[in-house]
């Protein structure tokens, strides 16, 4: 990923939904990118006293939103038609999922507020990151997940259903199902069962 690939008659849209990478300042991505900004300032923007309307243009920001599910506003994407919600999730105040890859989240899954589910990755290698190259990984949420308050998920992270990561924690790697997870970078401190931690 470090090294740009020679023109290959690909638009930058194109690499960027290969998760290759990409220069976003490409008109169609700028586009795409000022539409979500539209509709994430009218979310955003919405009445707590009008559930139905609310719901309305959540389900136009995002790609999926499954039954019963809320997201309190405000809410910040990319672009929201990359983001995938279950049923039943909760998602507190301040939500911020970069959604230049993927970002899929099961049923159930509660999150708690200033969560950053962050997909996007720039090379480490000077040259190409002052050129403005980026690319993103994909991030996965598995069922009846647990984010505490201000967790990091970093892009191409997967985390199994039923775990907890604990508030503040910074997830660079997958985790397995089933684990409480705490700390930066977050690591497994143990299992959880149906009788708690």
């Amino acid at each position: 990923m470090s090294t740009p690939t020679p023109d290959d008659g690909r638009s930058m849209l194109e690499r960027m939904r290969a998760g290759e990478l990409y220069q976003a300042d490409d008109p169609a991505i700028t586009a795409l990118a000022t539409t979500a900004q539209e509709q994430m300032v009218a979310y955003n923007a919405s009445s707590p006293v009008d559930p139905a309307g609310r719901r309305t243009l959540l389900e136009r920001l995002l790609g999926a939103v499954g039954e019963g599910t809320e997201v309190r506003p405000p809410l910040h994407v990319d672009y929201g038609t990359n983001i995938r919600m279950g049923s039943g999730c909760f998602a507190n105040y301040g939500l911020v999922a970069l959604d230049v890859a993927s970002i899929t989240i099961g049923d159930d899954v509660q999150i708690g507020p200033n969560v950053q589910l962050l997909t996007p990755t720039h090379p480490v290698e000077p040259g190409p990151r002052r050129e403005k190259w980026e690319a993103a990984k994909p991030i996965v949420i598995g069922d009846n997940v647990w984010l505490g308050g201000g967790v990091i998920v970093l892009p191409g992270v997967t985390i199994g259903a039923d775990t907890v990561v604990g508030a503040g924690a910074v997830v660079t790697r997958d985790l397995p199902p089933g684990v409480l997870a705490v700390g930066n970078p977050a690591k497994v401190i143990g299992t959880i069962g149906e009788g708690g931690a």
